[in-house]
């Protein structure tokens, strides 16, 4: 966020991103219904792990875990373009509580917590694994699952942070609008090309994150 030290845009983007959560959980009940197992099963542990990225913010140097984060958004990226080929490979369905899979959300969640850049694209590949519904689907589940993360990691960065409200007043403003008009327009859109899209998104944006280190 231009003209703000790189902490305070980091927390002032999470605190507006509510909005985004707002906007699409508005915009995404179509594709909800029928969804609540799944919500209630998986949502406390993004929660969860949305805390603990919270507090590993405030409590850590941010270059602790930087480092790592181009590299887990170009994994999410390429596996996301993969993911057609994977489910075929598999045709067994993991379980959304097998530990394994609650462990990944959870550090999706920390990450979303943390950092939050592409969390939304590490958790769509995950859910991608996880359930054999459209991409319109799992992308409002997905949007569930980041929000919860990001709502709770907001709240401490809130009581906490370095925020800047104007600058968080702006942007959650855009965030509501973006994330209401989003939903329908993925109904709209060949899962294959928003695949592709999403992916070379978060491709580049792992490059921009590498040379900026």
């Amino acid at each position: 966020m231009a003209g703000l030290p790189p902490l305070a845009a980091n927390v002032t983007n999470t605190v507006a991103l509510l909005g985004v959560t707002a906007g699409t959980a508005a915009g995404s009940r179509p594709e909800l219904t029928g969804q609540g197992a799944r919500l209630r099963r998986l949502l406390p542990v993004a929660a969860a792990g949305g805390a603990l990225g919270c507090v590993l913010l405030l409590a850590l140097p941010s270059t602790t875990f930087e480092g790592i984060v181009p590299f887990l958004v170009a994994g999410a990226a390429l596996l996301l373009l993969v993911q057609p080929r994977v489910q075929q490979l598999q045709p067994g369905r993991w379980s959304a509580r097998n530990p394994l899979v609650l462990g990944a959300v959870f550090l999706v969640g920390v990450y979303g917590g943390y950092f939050g850049a592409a969390a939304g694209v590490l958790m769509l590949a995950l859910i991608e694994l996880l359930h054999a519904q459209s991409l319109a689907r799992n992308n409002a589940l997905k949007n569930m699952l980041t929000g919860a993360a990001n709502t709770v990691a907001a709240v401490g960065f809130a009581v906490f942070g370095p925020v800047d409200w104007w600058a968080a007043l702006a942007l959650g403003v855009g965030c509501v609008v973006g994330g209401r008009l989003g939903p329908p327009a993925v109904r709209r859109v060949d899962p294959r090309y928003l695949r592709v899209v999403v992916a070379v998104a978060g491709l580049a944006l792992a490059v921009r994150l590498f040379l900026a280190r």
